[in-house]
């Protein structure tokens, strides 16, 4: 079979090979697994429910949950009833949540804790189409999602799923609206899994092997990535939380994960921390290990120094990430290619990528195969779409993942998707090599001084960020007479 809608990936996983730990996580210090029938059972269980209480096709339910494998359920689920998903991040303010609520007329709200219960019974009066909050956590004051699946299945289930069409609208999902109220991104069926399969065919998934997720499913880039495991049949960990994810990387040893440059820089600082408290030969090896990693081109795979510094030094940098990473990806901010020099060295090749909300979210994405990478940039474009640097320097692009537009905003839908079917990015960039994207700052980014000098402010950001002593740092200068920035130290 194929899959068009994404309610079909457990069915395909399972023609494909049916996991016993299609989606896994840590209960009471124990791993609990979901087999992948279990995942497509108890999606038809809450579906029924769902359809037993009245929803409807196009009804907005809201998921506000930290990543588990009951936010994937949930979100298939949802989506088999013909209703559309609307994630959302469980730290937003009670304003925020009023006003994504209202926007998309949530009906029903699945919220994992109870304090989450709570605060959003308190905006309830001033959301009226609020109907239902179920609580993912046990719970003895709120309804809980589980206490409601039926193994008496709605008898037009499957009718109701064939219905939806993969141009049907699957999420809204909601930007962050750092300037101003947030813009819903409306995505079809089809917008995200046309990214999933031109991604799984250019990132080596191996059937079987067990990956590691810890990013927000609240955003597309992680909840298109855990799609595409489920494509591919490798079992999904899910970390319990950020502070655990150190100790059970190595308990999971997996061979793939999606990461946030800005954690990759604190697995750096804390190994060069620890390089640092070395003397006598094992110092020595370590700087001389990390200077040749400095320096790492893709040349230098298979010669002697770099073999010697993988087995004397960097297997002990590949033993912290569980020993059997293949691969990373990073995404969602610039990656210092020192870093991507570093770690590929080590033997764990970091590709960085690129995309947003609005596209799926996947524009381009650096290779694994020889030739297919160059550090610094974000990679060859993805299979199936169009990238066009226009005249003033923006990255455009066309293509099946772009959004649907935003949701009840069709003025603003026209500032971004030109009359030609170009989506503007908002990003300045250009091509390396004639094929590799370079990403060099977002166009409002960019800053006049008052003596009529323009800035990219994200350069100098990045390269003040090689110092280990600077945790986070922003760059000022829109119509002053100098440019200064605003640091964070690192004080460790």
């Amino acid at each position: 079979m194929d899959f068009t809608r994404l309610f079909d990936l457990p069915h395909y996983q399972k023609e494909l090979q049916s996991l016993p730990d299609c989606l896994a996580a840590k209960r009471n210090g124990v791993w609990k697994k979901w087999s992948t029938d279990d995942v497509i059972s108890i999606a038809n269980q809450l579906s029924s429910a769902l359809l037993n209480a009245g929803v409807r096709k196009n009804d907005k339910i809201a998921l506000v949950s930290n990543s588990r494998p009951e936010w994937t359920i949930i979100d298939l689920a949802i989506q088999q009833t013909g209703a559309i998903l609307v994630p959302v991040y469980p730290t937003i303010s009670e304003r925020e949540y009023a006003f994504i609520f209202n926007d998309a007329s949530i009906k029903i709200v699945f919220a994992e804790t109870i304090e989450l219960c709570e605060k959003l019974d308190g905006i309830k009066s001033e959301c009226p189409d609020l109907e239902k909050i179920y609580s993912i956590d046990k719970s003895e004051h709120w309804h809980q999602w589980d206490s409601i699946l039926t193994n008496d299945l709605h008898n037009d289930l499957e009718s109701i799923k064939n219905a939806i069409h993969p141009h049907d609208l699957a999420t809204i999902l909601y930007t962050s609206g750092t300037t101003g109220n947030p813009k819903g991104v409306m995505l079809s069926h089809y917008n995200i899994i046309s990214n999933i399969k031109a991604t799984i065919s250019i990132i080596p998934f191996e059937l079987g092997k067990p990956v590691f997720s810890f990013l927000p499913l609240s955003h597309i880039f992680e909840r298109m990535t855990v799609y595409g495991y489920l494509a591919v049949g490798n079992p999904v960990y899910f970390a319990s939380n950020l502070d655990t994810i150190a100790e059970e990387i190595k308990e999971i040893k997996p061979y793939f994960f999606t990461a946030v440059p800005r954690l990759l820089e604190k697995v750096y600082e804390k190994i060069m921390a620890r390089g640092m408290e070395l003397t006598g030969v094992k110092k020595k090896l370590f700087n001389w290990a990390h200077d040749l990693g400095l320096n790492y081109k893709e040349e230098d795979e298979g010669k002697l120094k770099l073999r010697m510094a993988r087995k004397l030094v960097f297997s002990k940098w590949q033993e912290a990430l569980g020993g059997n990473i293949k691969g990373i990806v990073t995404g969602a901010a610039a990656l210092n290619p020192k870093l991507g020099k570093i770690f590929s060295a080590a033997g764990i090749p970091i590709r960085e990528g690129y995309g947003l909300s609005e596209t799926s979210p996947v524009i381009s994405v650096n290779r694994y195969e020889p030739g297919g990478y160059k550090f610094g940039t974000v990679g060859i474009p993805i299979p199936g779409i169009e990238v066009k640097i226009f005249e003033d320097g923006e990255i455009c692009i066309k293509g099946p993942n772009v959004m649907k537009g935003y949701y009840n905003k069709p003025d603003l839908t026209n500032e971004v998707i030109d009359e030609e079917g170009w989506f503007h990015t908002g990003d300045i960039g250009e091509w390396i090599d004639d094929r590799f994207l370079k990403i060099t700052d977002r166009k409002k980014a960019l800053f006049k001084t008052s003596g009529g000098k323009y800035v990219a402010p994200q350069v100098i950001e990045n390269k003040l960020k090689d110092s280990l002593y600077i945790d986070q740092v922003m760059v000022l200068g829109n119509n002053r007479k100098f440019v200064s920035a605003l640091i964070v130290p690192n004080y460790e």
